[in-house]
């Protein structure tokens, strides 16, 4: 496993999975304790939640990156790869229904090259 998607995992991890109601209970949980003000809770809830959203974005990235690298370590064609073949064998495959069309009409067998 790459150093970057050890780093990745281990990530803010935490914040990561925890939902915001479970921030929420930790920080009711801290004001009950009186190791914090209860006018401080809503602001710290808010940090907390955007902190994880934060690590998740960069646990997310991170993750594609290192997948990205793999597949790309691996010869696998990406989504866009795959695409633009597929426009090339349609532009072929109409090109080669119109030249069977006209060489049907001239009563003609189309001349096959052996290169």
């Amino acid at each position: 496993m790459s150093d970057l998607f050890k780093r990745a995992i281990s990530l803010g991890v935490g914040l990561t999975i925890v939902s915001k109601e479970k921030v929420e209970k930790v920080v009711e949980e801290l004001v009950k304790r009186g190791e914090l003000a209860p006018s401080e809770s809503k602001a710290l809830v808010d940090r907390l939640v955007e902190r994880g959203e934060e690590e998740r974005g960069m646990f997310k990235s991170a993750v594609q990156e290192q997948v990205q690298r793999v597949l790309k370590g691996m010869n696998i064609p990406a989504q866009g790869d795959l695409a633009e073949l597929q426009l090339r064998i349609d532009v072929l495959e109409r090109r080669v229904a119109e030249l069977e069309g006209i060489s049907q009409m001239e009563g003609t067998q189309p001349e096959m090259r052996n290169d």
